[in-house]
């Protein structure tokens, strides 16, 4: 059962430079933890990639659903739910340009090109 995210959840996430994932496996087992880029938009948490979209830590999400995730202040079991251009994509565009604007529009503006879009994925917590 996938619940709210709470304020502080949301604060301490947004804060975070990187949130670092773990995929559960098909076993239940746990990948290891790979740091990606995170944003909040409203109420809720978004992942993208650009690079290795079948493979790595995204192919595995798109497989499981599940995951573990951590940033300072915060470790949460997750549902990963595949959302890629949705109607939040105008917001979680601009969440991406601004936190990560300042390591270069080249790099911010890759999380939001059509590919990256397509990868999106919705972070929802696993209960509490």
């Amino acid at each position: 059962m996938t619940s709210s995210w709470t304020a502080a959840e949301l604060e301490t996430i947004g804060a975070a430079g990187e949130l670092e994932i773990a995929v559960t496996r098909l076993d239940a087992t746990l990948r290891p933890w790979t740091p990606i880029w995170v944003v909040v938009a409203g109420p809720d948490v978004f992942v993208r990639t650009w690079f290795q979209r079948e493979t790595g830590w995204f192919g595995a999400a798109l497989r499981s659903g599940r995951a573990r995730v951590r940033v300072p202040g915060l470790e949460i079991d997750v549902f990963l739910a595949h959302v890629g251009s949705s109607e939040a994509r105008s917001a979680v565009d601009d969440a991406y340009r601004a936190k990560y604007g300042s390591f270069g529009a080249a790099s911010a503006d890759r999380m939001c090109t059509e590919q990256a879009v397509a990868t999106t994925l919705r972070l929802s917590p696993a209960g509490h």
